[in-house]
Parts: C-alpha cells; structure tokens; sequence
C-alpha cells in the first residue's frame, strides 16, 4: 500500500501500515550516511552495516524489504556477501552499487543482484531503483512459497507446472526458466544481456538470437490464441504483464 508523507512524497507501507525496511550494506561512511538520509527521507525504516558479518546478522534480525549494498565492503568481497545473502534470502531484493565495468556488473547480476547502480550516482536514482524492486516484488510475490503469479498465468517452481486460464501449458526447461524470470519481474522491460546472464550464463555477445528464438517459443506456448502477454520493447528488451479483460 501507498500513503503520502507531509514533504508530499508517495510512501510505500507494509498492509499493517508499517514502514518498508531497506538495510544499506558496506561503502564508506559518509557515502552510506547520504544514502540512509535519503531513504527515510522516503519514510522508509533504514539500518546500515559497515561490513559483511554485520551485513548477514542485521539481514537475520531486521527482516529488510530490501537490500542496498556496496559491493566492495571492507571486510569481504562484495560478491561473496552478495551470495551468501541470496542464499540465506533467496527472494530478497538487492540492488547493488558498483564503480567497475560492465564484466563486475554482469558478475554482480550472476551472483544474485536485481539491479545495480553505476558509481557516481544520484541518490534520486538510488531512491528511484530501490522503489521499482519493492513494487516488482510485491507484484509477484507468489501465492504460496513456490508460486508465481501474473494475470492468469500461474508458475508452480517446485512442479514446474504453468497454467494459464487454467489450462495446463507445457515447456521445455529453458523455456520454463526464461518464463520464470519474466515473471520474478512483472513490468520490468528486461534485456537481452540480462536475459542471457539469468537463464543462459553467457555474457553478452553475438548471442541475442538465442533470446529472440525462445521468447518466439514462449510466445507460442502461452499467448497462442489469447490476448498477448509477452511484449517486446524494441531496441530494448521484453516485458510480461497481465493481459487487459477480454
């Protein structure tokens, strides 16, 4: 749910009216003090922690919403923390902030990362990102632990059965695991290095008609004869999202 905060900004609350919690991990202090005043800014409940232990027992305590991390904190690769909270948390949204190339953002995007912000950055940016990963995983949190849901296209992860309307639509697994990522991320135009990255592994390279091959394949299987679901946003990406009533 959404409020409005005396400064006029859009606040997102818990059902409970409870504020959203974000944990900002490693980076130095001053960085990490601009980023917390930042956040409560937006009425968000925000703890930091300056290294990677303190990371990993504020994420057990705390219970963030999400995560800002610093991928290189002081005491451990930030990666390495990156993994190990995606394993602890494996649904947990962490948006990570790095100041290297393309290969680390790639390399941060494989270790469990949602989204990342390339140093130097504005905190409106920050603050803009943080906001879409909070709506996108609430649009998919799934019904139970193993379910995904968009529209009337239902994902069970533990049978790796897909229905839509509810009628059974069966994939190969590749097909199911584009499918799966298309759904983690209602909304969100996604790209063909991302998309590679997730489902495939590879680094971005010569290899987008592997992407537009199977998205045609997927296409087939769940939008044959139905109101489509899955968009393309050329030069872009793709996109899943509910499709309008008939």
């Amino acid at each position: 749910m959404t409020t409005t905060t005396p400064h006029g900004r859009a606040e997102l609350l818990h059902d409970d009216g409870s504020a959203v919690r974000v944990l900002v991990a490693g980076g130095e202090a001053p960085l990490t003090e601009l980023l917390t005043m930042a956040l409560r800014y937006e009425g968000w409940d925000v703890r930091t922690a300056a290294d990677g232990a303190t990371a990993l027992r504020r994420a057990r305590e705390f219970r963030p919403d999400a995560v800002v991390l610093d991928v290189m904190p002081p005491d451990t690769d930030g990666l390495s923390l990156l993994g190990r909270l995606r394993r602890e948390h494996p649904d947990l949204p962490v948006l990570f902030l790095t100041a290297k190339g393309a290969a680390d953002r790639v390399a941060g995007l494989t270790a469990g990362g949602d989204d990342y912000v390339t140093k130097p950055f504005g905190l409106e940016d920050v603050v803009a990102r943080l906001r879409g990963l909070l709506r996108r995983s609430r649009a998919a949190a799934p019904q139970s632990d193993s379910v995904l849901t968009v529209g009337d296209l239902v994902l069970d992860e533990d049978s790796h059965e897909v229905t839509r309307g509810g009628t059974e639509i069966r994939l190969t697994a590749t097909e199911f695991e584009l499918l799966r990522f298309l759904m983690r991320n209602p909304r969100r135009v996604l790209s063909k290095p991302q998309i590679l990255d997730r489902v495939w592994s590879y680094e971005f390279g010569g290899r987008a008609n592997v992407v537009e091959l199977y998205i045609s394949y997927l296409r087939r299987k769940i939008d044959a004869g139905r109101e489509p679901m899955i968009h393309t946003r050329r030069g872009v990406g793709y996109l899943i999202k509910p499709a309008p009533p008939a």
